[in-house]
């Protein structure tokens, strides 16, 4: 069903595209062939996704919606995905320590 929407979305020719986690149910392939497609877009985009490898290879600016706000991240994915990791590495030992 998702390739068929894709499909249909590249026919109309969208001026703007909002995928929400778009690489539920797709395999390897497709998304590799979804993040072409979203690279090769003209139009802009929003994009939801928790899939890093899809984020990694179309995403040019991160925002991060946390804890009722909206922020710009100033980095990559792999940057961030290094923070968010080090960051509950410190709250699991503080928790651990008591």
């Amino acid at each position: 069903k998702a390739r068929i929407v894709f499909s249909k979305l590249a026919m109309d020719k969208p001026h703007l595209l909002m995928l929400d986690e778009p690489t539920n149910h797709l395999d390897m392939e497709s998304i590799d062939s979804l993040a072409k497609m979203i690279n090769s877009f003209k139009g802009g985009l929003v994009l939801v996704s928790h899939d890093m490898r899809l984020v990694g290879q179309v995403a040019e600016e991160i925002w991060i919606c946390d804890k009722k706000k909206v922020e710009r991240y100033n980095g990559d994915i792999a940057k961030f995905k290094m923070k968010t990791k080090s960051e509950q590495r410190k709250k699991l030992d503080q928790h651990m320590n008591g």
